[in-house]
């Protein structure tokens, strides 16, 4: 199985897991339309900056945190966090479904959100699944990308990680308009973000040979993580992608 394959089981947004809500706001202006097998980075140089940064920081905080926290916390603790996170962020997808033009995956997700608070716990258990209602999961870059807005740049953000411009901006909207945070009043308004923190830290944990080898293992972590995260988000947004596309282990420096 290939490390793609593994991260297409699993999809994970970024390598470096989220601790602060923060960003970097990118105009999404650009006009280069980009192919599944392209990389616009014309910022590359300020980028690798971050990357180290963000190396840094997950060798000195997230990756003993995240480890602490897989070994002392069970596998059955961290799924009820998992499951908790997904179920606060279900109003989010709602309502990227509708603005999208999702009305199947509004539907499945308002079935989610009402029957798991219901039958599963406030959410804590995943009821829905056993009766066959997948999740449709979704954020405000994917809205953009149904709307037409183009990929842009490629970027690197502090402690988020791989990213693009059109999907820094919808972080920023995922955080700031997230009907849980925005209706809730202190500090139960936080309780999602910290579901989140701790879910990324159980990401990191579960899938730490995969991302400990693509950081600290390759010749190049940066060019390495770019062409996992751009593939990884664009099989996501449905954009077609072809295997020998972005090949991770490719030689960065075309030797």
């Amino acid at each position: 199985m290939t490390l793609f394959s593994r991260l297409r089981q699993r999809p994970v947004r970024a390598f470096i897991p989220m601790l602060l809500v923060g960003g970097l706001l990118a105009g999404c202006a650009s006009n280069s339309t980009v192919t599944s097998a392209e990389i616009y980075d014309p910022r590359e140089e300020a980028n690798r900056e971050v990357h180290e940064l963000n190396l840094a920081i997950d060798k000195v905080i997230f990756r003993p945190v995240s480890n602490g926290y897989g070994t002392f916390v069970p596998e059955n603790g961290r799924l009820i966090v998992s499951n908790f996170a997904d179920h606060l962020s279900l109003p989010a997808d709602i309502v990227n479904n509708v603005l999208q033009g999702d009305l199947k995956g509004a539907g499945s997700n308002s079935f989610r959100l009402v029957f798991n608070t219901l039958f599963g716990f406030g959410g804590i258990v995943d009821p829905s699944s056993a009766v066959h209602v997948p999740r449709r999961k979704t954020d405000f870059g994917e809205t953009f990308h149904v709307w037409g807005v183009n990929e842009g740049a490629y970027v690197e953000l502090p402690l988020l990680g791989p990213s693009t411009e059109r999907d820094t901006v919808g972080t920023i909207l995922d955080f700031t308009l997230d009907p849980v945070s925005v209706l809730l009043p202190n500090p139960e308004k936080y309780i999602g973000t910290a579901a989140n923190v701790a879910d990324r830290l159980g990401d990191r944990y579960d899938l730490r040979t995969t991302i400990d080898s693509v950081l600290y293992e390759s010749a190049d972590s940066y060019a390495q993580a770019r062409s996992l995260y751009l593939q990884n988000r664009r099989f996501e947004l449905g954009v077609e992608v072809q295997d020998d596309d972005l090949d991770p282990f490719a030689d960065p420096f075309g030797g």
